[in-house]
């Protein structure tokens, strides 16, 4: 069952412009040198001047100037959960473990309906998923490598899934099979970024902050997943989790794909999900009941940040790694999706 949660409260405090970036970082899928399990075991808990750092933000505008907004943080911050971690055996390297266990999705009845048609095309590579009729939740990484924009990001664009169909006018030579996806790309007008990701790329990248969110400069019409906060492996059934993205591998398809959790820390899901680059920014998602009424519902509980090196027991291991949605990052999407707080008080 989904639990409501009282969460913190994010407060805009200021902001300033800054100088325009340069947007010539090149993207990079696959980070190196990532604070794994045993170094998130080792973290301090952040003071609440740490948080307040950490969730300021940067945002970019379509014509390319740039601002951070200084926040407070309110309320409730603390996770009781602690820094809780399951410990597995370490596995092979490689981003497809054992046999391939993702589907593509072909058929447009699902292609185009809840929840697949949530799943959205980056244009720097990465897929992302709707959250709102004008915002798209995605990896950090995928726009910023830590010190610069990536190319591309600076006239950032979305694909919203469509079919063509068989009234769809004249076929092209080398055009796409019918029921194959093709997309309508919506220009972005702003994308938020957390100072925590920033921060965190300074020696080891702490992948806790690898979450952006974009705002569409039109809004679409199709029905969007709603966010929840991220449950424990015990609380999940199965402790299995859902996601869709655009895999390299599989150029032109919606791949989709579920597994169960290996292990987890105050921020993040490890997980052996089959994936490959392209997957990145996917939105992870959970079915289970709202209180007190028999209705089953989705809701994204955390981003995939993709495959990773991390460090376990002073060895570099390989994991799919996603980012959880806590209390604190519910409050402060919330606040980027609705522009003040009165809205985001329970999630």
């Amino acid at each position: 069952t989904w639990h409501l949660k009282k969460i913190p409260q994010i407060v805009s405090r200021r902001t300033f412009s800054l100088d325009s970036p340069k947007f010539e970082a090149k993207p990079k899928l696959e980070l190196n040198s990532v604070c794994g399990i045993e170094c998130q075991r080792k973290l301090p808990v952040p003071s609440l001047s740490d948080l307040k750092d950490l969730l300021s933000y940067e945002t970019v505008f379509e014509n390319g100037t740039r601002a951070l907004t200084e926040v407070n943080v309110l309320g409730p911050v603390l996770d009781p959960a602690g820094n809780t971690t399951t410990r597995r055996s370490p596995r092979k390297k490689r981003q497809i473990y054992g046999t391939d266990s993702r589907f593509s999705i072909y058929d447009k009845r699902f292609m185009t309906n809840f929840p697949f048609n949530t799943a959205v095309k980056i244009s720097t590579g990465c897929s992302g998923v709707l959250i709102s009729p004008k915002h798209v939740l995605t990896a950090a990484h995928c726009l910023h490598n830590g010190k610069d924009y990536v190319k591309g990001s600076k006239r950032l664009r979305v694909g919203l899934m469509r079919t063509k169909s068989r009234g769809d006018g004249r076929k092209r030579k080398g055009g796409k099979r019918n029921g194959m996806p093709s997309f309508q790309w919506t220009r972005v007008k702003s994308t938020h970024i957390p100072k925590g990701w920033f921060k965190g790329v300074s020696g080891d990248v702490a992948l806790d902050y690898d979450y952006a969110v974009l705002e569409l400069k039109r809004p679409h019409k199709r029905k969007y997943m709603e966010l929840g906060i991220s449950p424990t492996i015990k609380m999940m059934p199965g402790s299995m989790i859902h996601f869709s993205g655009f895999d390299n591998d599989r150029s032109g398809q919606l791949v989709y794909r579920f597994c169960s959790i290996s292990d987890e820390s105050n921020d993040l899901f490890y997980q052996y999900c089959d994936a490959e680059p392209g997957s990145t920014g996917s939105g992870v998602y959970l079915r289970l009941k709202e209180p007190n009424k028999k209705k089953w519902k989705r809701k994204i509980i955390a981003v995939f940040s993709g495959h990773q090196w991390v460090d376990v027991n002073g060895e570099q291991q390989d994991y799919n790694v996603a980012v959880r949605i806590t209390p604190l990052k519910y409050a402060q999407i919330c606040f980027w999706i609705h522009g003040n707080d009165e809205t985001c008080a329970q999630g």
